[in-house]
């Protein structure tokens, strides 16, 4: 008998063994300690760093969910940074590596957690993981708080992610609770007083009660009954195709035009001799070869170059070098050639190339500077560009520029008035508004409902990512600014759509499920 307890007490146990060893550096089998019935499953201590892992997994999961979501803006948060810098780099995609590795990790220590519990194992977390936990959590808690201070927009990305996702995280937070049922059970039954069993078994229960009644709460546009969605959003190119060519480039919006697009976005700067251009940043330093050609010019306003200088710059060779977008593909040999050789592109030729492939305009007209000739004629110059030189038809100008709006209207009636923020109906109204032209954060199907009863559209700046395309597609918009028209234009119909009794059967036999597997697991 003594002997049989012996070779009990130090059988090989490889399961436990690797589960203590990662988790503990504990590998051989005296060093380990089972939880006696009715115990604590490990020393005060410990008992005390448990939460500090669980808050490191929550804040980690909170900025990777809000880092993921934040894709559609990667090129944003790089622009930022590159003005800060003075260098380009994908620091976004960087973010994300980190903040996935960081995510796993502290899960895998988390799910190991759990399974020694399971066990019946006593917790203890060696010092080097205690180290990295706490990295982890002062990580996630400051990339959070700076991102929250500096950039507090995601925060409405991440809600309006909700309506799509909610569904989905839904049946994820329901599997983790099945998967926790385990050791909660073990637990629950190995207490030695009723109050333990209550203390430990109560908060889950409540808990799970949560989450099965939380759908009844959820809203998404995308949940809607067969026949009811509108059309699909017109595509407006965001200074062309900037995955696919270099910005504001006729090679960009060539590119948009093979692709489908409805309508061209760009940005207009004025040159110091009168000369209207494209160029969306106030300096030439990212998008032209400014420091190889003037090194000493690189931070002087755009503005305040000739249009001769302007004129020979290169434009397109700093795309090749940089790759501005972590999804761009490979470009042809051809493209590269083509991109290598682009110019600054003039109003003008933007605008014939657009009245020739009948693609409406929208772009952002962008004051001189201080002591510039047409500081104060810079919307006459706009227009007579428009009106005289270019040739479009009016109708295709959606003219955004709120100064002089009267002025405007009186002198290029053809042009559709658009508003760059909401307003009362009326207002808009009485300026002869026909399309609003919102970033997409603020998006909401109520207040796209109440602008189209009124025929004024609504357009939404900048959707890359299919998941908020297919949000703007269920909400109403009527169109939508993009990086990636050669992606969205593939979308035949938008991404989780479902009709309310899919989602009904969904959520109920989730639930169901979920509830057998449980109360198998506590039974057992």
């Amino acid at each position: 008998v003594v002997r049989r307890r012996l070779l009990q007490r130090y059988e090989h146990q490889p399961f436990i063994s690797c589960l203590a060893g990662f988790y503990s550096c504990r590998w051989k089998r005296y060093q380990r300690r089972r939880t006696e019935p009715g115990k604590c499953c490990c020393k005060m201590r410990e008992c005390m760093f448990f939460p500090l892992l669980v808050g490191a997994f929550c804040f980690s999961l909170v900025f990777l969910y809000m880092w993921g979501e934040a894709k559609n803006d990667y090129n944003n948060f790089d622009w930022y940074n590159y003005g800060n810098l003075g260098f380009w780099f994908l620091w976004s995609l960087v973010l994300l590596v980190v903040a996935a590795i960081l995510f796993m990790y502290i899960t895998l220590l988390l799910v190991l957690a759990m399974c020694l519990l399971a066990e019946g194992q006593q917790l203890y977390l060696h010092w080097s993981h205690k180290i990295g936990t706490f990295l982890v959590l002062g990580f996630s808690i400051t990339a959070i708080f700076i991102l929250s201070v500096l950039w507090g927009d995601q925060w409405k990305t991440v809600r309006l992610s909700f309506q799509i996702t909610a569904p989905y995280l839904h049946i994820g937070a329901i599997t983790i609770m099945v998967l926790l049922s385990w050791p909660m059970a073990l637990h629950a039954i190995r207490a030695d007083k009723k109050v333990v069993q209550v203390i430990i078994v109560g908060p889950y229960l409540a808990i799970l009660l949560f989450l099965f009644l939380i759908p009844l709460g959820m809203y998404s546009p995308c949940i809607r009954e067969v026949g009811t969605l509108g059309p699909k959003p017109a595509l407006i190119g965001h200074r062309g195709a900037p995955m696919l060519a270099p910005e504001n480039t006729e090679m960009s919006f060539q590119k948009t035009i093979e692709h489908g697009a409805d309508g061209l976005e760009t940005d207009v700067t004025i040159s110091y001799d009168g000369v209207p251009f494209l160029m969306h940043d106030s300096t030439l330093s990212r998008t032209t070869n400014i420091k190889e050609v003037y090194p000493n010019d690189t931070a002087q306003n755009a503005a305040l170059f000739s249009w001769d200088t302007l004129k020979e710059l290169n434009a397109g060779a700093w795309f090749l070098k940089d790759k501005p977008f972590s999804c761009m593909g490979s470009l042809s040999r051809a493209d590269q050639n083509q991109a290598m050789n682009q110019s600054v592109y003039k109003l003008s030729s933007f605008l014939r190339l657009a009245d020739s492939q009948n693609k409406l305009v929208i772009f952002d007209l962008y004051r001189p500077p201080e002591k510039h000739p047409y500081r104060n004629s810079w919307i006459n110059r706009t227009l007579e560009v428009i009106l005289s030189e270019s040739g479009i038809r009016p109708q295709l100008v959606l003219w955004l520029e709120n100064d002089m709006r009267s002025f405007v209207q009186s002198v290029a009636p053809g042009f559709q008035q658009t508003m760059g923020s909401k307003a009362p109906v009326e207002d808009l109204l009485m300026d002869n508004i026909v399309k609003l032209n919102l970033a997409y954060t603020e998006m909401s199907s109520e207040d796209i409902r109440k602008y189209a009863e009124a025929n004024i559209t609504t357009n939404f700046y900048v959707i890359n990512e299919p998941w908020l395309f297919s949000l703007a597609w269920c909400s109403g918009a009527h169109s939508v600014t993009t990086n990636a028209v050669h992606t969205l234009k593939n979308l035949s119909q938008p991404l989780f759509l479902m009709t309310p009794r899919q989602y009904s059967i969904m959520w109920i036999l989730t639930d169901l499920a979920s509830v057998l597997l449980i109360s198998l697991i506590f039974a057992l």
